[in-house]
């Protein structure tokens, strides 16, 4: 895959445009300037990589808009090294935006297809996480529990208990809670193992998560 002037000037564009939609932290603006999205479109799609909108991709799923992936990046309030759990791996693009920050990540997509695409990009973007799992995220990754942050990007009916396990004292998780038709971005603070802050944020619409304890 290529990275032309023309694509890193599209992405260039993108990058600015964000700190005007309420992006300020640098180091997630700066992830989204330097990881290239139209390695993780389909090539039909290529001229339409860096506008702000999500796109089609495979098993009738979606890359989600880059201010989303911005918007949840940011609220996990990262730090270096951090280790984070994201489930739905997707295209593996937000996967990637995660590495380049420097993050620890473990990553779990249940659609094999995708897997194994997302797999591949990221390895040719020399952008791998740390552990990738075909599985189901709604499950969480028990074998390397605790995390400090866990992302979840897909709607979610209501917070699997299996992550709220998972998830170290003082971490924090990041999804889209609600129905099929629109979902309230959430940040959950585990301030013991069995009390949880949870504050609402703006309403967003994603793709179901799908397993045991998502959408059927």
């Amino acid at each position: 895959m290529i990275d032309t002037f023309k694509h890193k000037g599209a992405r260039e564009r993108l990058a600015n445009s964000l700190p005007k939609k309420g992006i300020t932290d640098e180091n997630v603006i700066q992830a989204i300037r330097t990881i290239p999205r139209h390695w993780f479109v389909e090539s039909a799609l290529n001229d339409s990589a860096y506008e702000d909108r999500a796109l089609p991709i495979a098993e009738n799923q979606t890359i989600s808009q880059p201010y989303t992936v911005a918007f949840q990046t940011q609220l996990l309030d990262l730090k270096p090294g951090m280790k984070i759990l994201e489930i739905g791996t997707g295209s593996g693009y937000q996967c990637a935006i995660l590495c380049q920050m420097g993050m620890k990540v473990y990553t779990v997509e249940l659609n094999r297809k995708l897997f194994e695409k997302a797999r591949s990009v990221l390895a040719e973007l020399d952008c791998s996480p740390a552990a990738m799992l075909c599985g189901d995220g709604s499950l969480g990754w028990e074998k390397y529990q605790p995390y400090d942050r866990i992302l979840v990007t897909a709607a979610c009916p209501d917070i699997p208990e299996a992550l709220r396990r998972q998830l170290g004292n003082g971490g924090k998780l990041v999804l889209p809670l609600g129905n099929l038709d629109i979902q309230e971005m959430c940040i959950v603070t585990k301030k013991s193992a069995h009390e949880f802050d949870i504050q609402r944020l703006d309403t967003f619409k994603f793709v179901p998560l799908k397993g045991k304890h998502g959408f059927s």
